[in-house]
């Protein structure tokens, strides 16, 4: 007994373990927990600001899950009309689908219905908001790059899902303002050559507005679309983990090591404390600033379009490309092919489409297999950031284009002087965002040339024994010189000489050619200040 005793004292157990001891050891029996947190539990995460961004989005998702389940227990997806005779005095006795109607309880008869109905709508707009920025920190910075080109696939279709699953929402309270976006987009599918009419009757069942699209939209946005959304997203975060987060270069930081803070107890504590700060910001946007009031827009009528009809602005790119495209149509074998709405129709999609696979040619053309982990600053890579500013100033074109009747009445502007204004910015805008960019990167990776070499400026003067006036220079830290030095400048691939050395001519296919041009124009002499050498460094600092 005195055996079993002290065995028992040096294990630090009882004569028998606790109830919740043995459902722990039942469960990591079965399950593998003990080994699955003894792994990453204590996994480490870089902090930056700029990491808070996908934070951002993950936890307005979670809003949007939460509200959109509240929500729903008192929507009613129905086409069916009724007379309304409800809280809201102005609208009594008018016709309206079962949906607008419901829409007004939640808004007025249910106890904080609408609260949780703006909660939810401007969670939305943070949502896909949070996903193009956060997106474009990963593009800036070069995240996407080996082994994280899958998790760029799934961010990317994350967002177009977003963009969608926002649209089917906007459309279901059935109300003037987002009856006016149903029958834009039932124009544009309209526009689809041979199948366009067979689609548009496929989906609301009929003509246009027909009985059935509330009832297959509702499904789809709180069923189909939050389902897919949310597998990608925990597949996002998995892979998260699995690749361990990127950083940003400084002492100590390389491929293979990550400085931060682990997962537990730091980094969930912090995060967990972002998640109620969102909810609390989302909270105050949807209890203080109004966003979709639909009784003042009234029930849909086919007969009817809202003055400054505007679509939300994740979509207002689309609608932009539309408005201020010119209406051409042409007559080919007893079809018209209304060119004016399926070219920017078309376009609106090929122009995301090459967002989501530039890792992929990006990785063809420098012929890189290796791994990153180290962030690079947007400043090093001139053409990636100069094509990523550029395709933001053609989003706020069209976005200018998506809203020209708004902006002619506030600024009392003529609307053909702002339509003719996007027709010509759509093509020179991102052309001199582009190059205004790149030589921004070029300037700033010479003053950070220029401080290496030389130091930073204190702004003191000092006259030497022989009357020159000079400003005095810090000499930066050997960390601060190491993050303004460690980046790789690659050499762009080259197709070598065209006859080997036998005389023989060598093949040269097209797309070498194409990747040899793309590479001249990303990293050739033109797309970098060459860094300080270590020579140069020594020679400066030896004063001579």
């Amino acid at each position: 007994m005195d055996g079993a005793r002290s065995v028992n004292a040096a294990t630090g157990r009882g004569s028998s373990p606790a109830r919740g001891e043995k459902l722990a050891d039942w469960a990591d029996g079965r399950l593998g927990l003990y080994a699955l947190a003894k792994a990453n539990m204590r996994k480490v995460f870089p902090d930056h600001w700029s990491f808070m961004l996908g934070e951002v989005c993950l936890y307005s998702f979670l809003v949007l899950i939460l509200t959109g389940v509240y929500l729903t227990l008192f929507f009613e997806p129905s086409s069916a009309e009724v007379v309304y005779e409800g809280s809201y005095t102005p609208l009594n006795g008018i016709v309206m689908t079962r949906a607008f109607e419901s829409t007004l309880e939640i808004s007025f008869d249910v106890r904080g219905g609408l609260l949780i109905r703006q909660i939810h709508h401007w969670a939305a707009l943070v949502f896909v908001a949070g996903m193009l920025v956060h997106m474009m920190r990963v593009f800036f910075t070069g995240a996407y790059r080996k082994p994280r080109e899958i998790n760029w696939v799934f961010g990317w279709t994350l967002l177009m899902l977003g963009i969608i699953t926002g649209l089917t929402g906007y459309s279901l309270p059935d109300d003037l303002l987002s009856g006016t976006g149903l029958r834009f987009a039932q124009g544009a599918i309209l526009s689809i050559p041979v199948v366009g009419t067979y689609v548009s009757f496929f989906l609301f069942g009929g003509e246009f507005p027909g009985h059935d699209i509330i009832s297959r939209l509702f499904p789809i946005h709180v069923l189909l679309l939050p389902g897919i959304m949310l597998g990608l997203v925990v597949a996002h975060l998995i892979l998260v983990v699995y690749h361990k987060h990127t950083q940003y270069p400084g002492p100590g930081r390389d491929e293979k090591s990550v400085i931060g803070m682990p997962f537990l107890p730091v980094y969930m504590a912090k995060a967990g404390g972002f998640f109620f700060l969102v909810f609390g910001a989302l909270a105050m946007m949807g209890g203080l600033a109004q966003i979709n009031p639909v009784w003042a827009f009234g029930p849909y009528r086919a007969d009817l379009v809202t003055t400054g009809a505007q679509p939300d602005w994740y979509l207002g790119f689309s609608e932009g490309l539309i408005r201020v495209m010119p209406g051409w149509e042409i007559d080919l074998g007893g079809h018209t092919l209304v060119l004016g709405v399926f070219i920017p129709f078309a376009l609106f999609p090929l122009i995301l489409a090459a967002i989501g696979v530039y890792p992929f040619v990006e990785a063809w053309i420098t012929g890189d297999k290796r791994e990153h982990h180290l962030l690079e600053r947007p400043r090093n890579a001139p053409v990636r950031t100069g094509l990523g500013v550029a395709w933001l100033t053609l989003y706020v074109v069209c976005l200018i284009g998506g809203g020209n009747d708004i902006v002619a009445t506030h600024l009392h502007l003529s609307i053909n002087a702002i339509t003719w204004f996007v027709r010509i910015a759509f093509f020179v805008a991102p052309v001199l965002a582009f190059v205004v960019t790149k030589r921004i990167c070029l300037g700033l990776q010479r003053r950070d040339r220029e401080k290496v070499l030389h130091g930073r400026e204190t702004g003191t003067i000092k006259r030497l024994p022989h009357g020159e006036y000079i400003e005095v220079h810090e000499p930066l830290s050997q960390a601060d010189r190491y993050a303004l030095t460690q980046h790789e400048q690659p050499q762009p691939y080259e197709i070598g000489p065209r006859v080997d050395a036998n005389g023989v001519r060598r093949p040269v296919t097209v797309a070498q050619r194409v990747r040899a041009r793309l590479a001249r124009a990303m990293f050739g002499p033109d797309s970098h200040i060459p860094k300080p050498t270590p020579e140069e460094y020594r020679e400066i600092t030896r004063g001579h």
